[in-house]
């Protein structure tokens, strides 16, 4: 009985450890590019760009880059708090950061939405927090 227990331990650990190194090996793969800010941290930067990772979800889609322009972030953060959901939230501009990304789809269009065997350009992220130190939250995405 023993031995069982020893052995379904050391299995399940395994299994962790297999799925942690998977999960790292997948979102490796995404090239990051983070320009210089006057509005944000590298830290916070980073921390935006880890929730984007993990919101990215499109069933035959593979992210491929992602970075922060603070010329490109404040003019569509400008678009989102004058005529986006920012201007409903009421939503600060020092608690909204705008990340852009590449992805490809894979030959099924991915979840039927996107042009089969393509490349996704500038796909924008607007995340959102309710302070400083606040998490990351991602509050809209598209072109």
């Amino acid at each position: 009985m023993k031995n069982k227990k020893i052995f379904i331990t050391i299995c399940t650990l395994l299994v962790v450890v297999f799925s942690i190194n998977l999960y790292k090996h997948l979102t490796d793969k995404v090239q990051v590019r983070i320009e210089k800010s006057n509005k944000f941290t590298e830290d916070e930067i980073n921390s935006a760009v880890i929730t984007v990772k993990k919101k990215f979800n499109f069933k035959g889609c593979e992210l491929t880059d992602i970075w922060y322009s603070e010329k490109e972030a404040n003019v569509l953060t400008e678009a989102y708090l004058k005529n986006g959901r920012g201007s409903e939230n009421d939503v600060k501009e020092k608690n909204v950061i705008v990340l852009l990304s590449n992805f490809n789809v894979n030959s099924s269009g991915g979840d039927g939405s996107f042009e089969p065997n393509s490349t996704q350009s500038n796909w924008s992220w607007t995340l959102i927090r309710d302070s400083k130190t606040g998490k990351w939250q991602v509050d809209d995405w598209g072109y």
